[in-house]
């Protein structure tokens, strides 16, 4: 039975993606790890591997087409001893959008690959659709492919599905499954009136209409979701920055023969990244029914893109000096700009920055980026007078800093001990290189 290779989700907000371009071509032979195109995603553009092997039999969506939906057919591929005749017909009206000759389907030839176990049947003598290789794996490790759940086409198990499991594990994955099914029909949020009802509060009225992209629908959704799903609260300090001023300029001095300019966000990545060390108990992530308290500090640092942002994750930040942690976001910036960054590069962490302090903001509330359980949106750093410890007044560079918290993660108290240190940090700058 011939295999439908669907659009994969290549992050876990894709929705849609565009087929950017194919590497092979109908009549090729393609193994397990192979690459077969290029996908955009609402992030970046990503290699799509086969995850079995067999003939590419049919193309069924043309390189460049955009807002294809996951799980949307995209190709054919065919098993041992099966030949483009087997493909069903259901698969026609797909091929509308990447005609190809049909001599060049016809000719395919068959691959020669090792001979894969009988199609195994279960207990009621119902067929059990797995693939050679993935049968073959069973086979090797004595698994029963009757208590195995599929993730490919129409449930058929992949190589995936059996390859690292053992004979106890398969029972579990299968009975794992339904939950999992139900938790991803959730209904989406709604989000406020149609598009037709606002159009027609402004019938008469010029404006320009603008189609959102994948970025853009992601943001949306997400941003939706976190502000109706996610107990917020917020908290603010003032912290002084001349000390670190002061520090930093005598640093980009002294590195200045290495090429190496500490910019105030690095300081800040640092002292998030030792404050959530000092309070672990903040350190930690929202997972549905239960709470993930890390180890390392995984910082995300927001990176305004033109159409949107990516928040890269800075691993391991409590360990790095500050000068690699500089050039790493700068490297990571710049790869975010040109959307190249892979998805394990933005996605993960425990806590955000989100600095808009060079645009001249005093002040903001940032959202939170689930599962993160805090985020600090940084403001500029302001001449304002102060009262110094004896009584007196002084004029200090201050910024204004608000720390948004999910109240399932982080209680108040322990809130404003993850800021009080992230303050300590920044205004005794000296401490963070102890």
């Amino acid at each position: 039975m011939p295999i439908e290779i669907l659009m994969p989700a290549l992050s876990p907000t894709m929705e849609e993606g565009t087929l950017a371009k194919w590497l092979v071509k109908e009549g090729d032979t393609v193994s397990s790890g192979d690459v077969m195109c290029e996908i955009e995603t609402d992030k970046a553009t990503m290699e799509f591997e086969a995850t079995d092997e067999g003939v590419i039999g049919k193309i069924l969506v043309a390189d460049g087409t955009e807002g294809v939906k996951v799980n949307t057919p995209i190709a054919v591929l065919l098993e041992d001893g099966e030949s483009a005749s087997d493909i069903s017909a259901a698969s026609a009206p797909a091929a509308a959008s990447a005609p190809a000759p049909a001599s060049q389907a016809a000719s395919a030839p068959a691959p020669a690959a090792p001979t894969a176990p009988a199609a195994p049947k279960s207990g009621d003598g119902t067929r059990i659709f797995a693939t050679p290789l993935a049968r073959r794996i069973a086979a090797d490790k004595g698994l029963d492919l009757s208590q195995v759940t599929g993730s490919g086409p129409h449930g058929r198990i992949v190589k995936a599905d059996v390859e690292g499991l053992s004979k106890s594990d398969a029972p579990k994955a299968a009975a794992a499954a339904p939950a999992a099914a139900a938790a991803a029909a959730k209904p989406a949020l709604a989000a406020g009136p149609s598009a037709d009802a606002v159009m027609k509060m402004y019938e008469g009225r010029a404006y320009e209409e603008i189609t959102l992209n994948g970025m853009r629908k992601t943001i949306a959704s997400r941003l939706t979701e976190a502000k109706q799903s996610i107990p917020h609260f917020y908290l603010r300090r003032d912290i002084q920055l001349d000390a670190l001023m002061a520090f930093r300029a005598d640093l980009n001095k002294q590195l200045e023969t290495r090429g190496v300019k500490l910019s105030v966000n690095d300081f800040i990545i640092k002292a998030c990244a030792l404050a959530l060390q000092a309070v672990p108990d903040a350190n930690a992530v929202w997972a549905g029914d239960r709470i993930l308290k890390l180890k390392p500090s995984d910082v995300a640092v927001a990176v305004a893109i033109d159409g949107g942002l990516f928040t890269p994750v800075l691993k391991d930040s409590e360990n790095k000096s500050l000068s690699a942690l500089s050039a790493e976001m700068k490297d990571l910036a710049t790869r975010a700009r040109d959307r190249k960054l892979a998805p394990h590069e933005y996605q993960g962490g425990s806590f955000a920055i989100s600095n808009l302090g060079m645009f001249g903001i005093d002040n903001f509330d940032a959202v939170i980026n689930p599962p993160h359980g805090a985020i600090l949106a940084v403001g500029a750093g302001v001449k304002k007078p102060v009262v110094g410890k004896d009584g007196e007044l002084a004029v200090a560079t201050v910024m204004s800093v608000t720390l948004s918290v999910d109240h399932r993660v982080i209680d108040g108290a322990l809130g404003a001990q993850l800021l009080t240190a992230i303050k300590d940090n920044l205004e005794n700058p000296m401490t963070m290189l102890a």
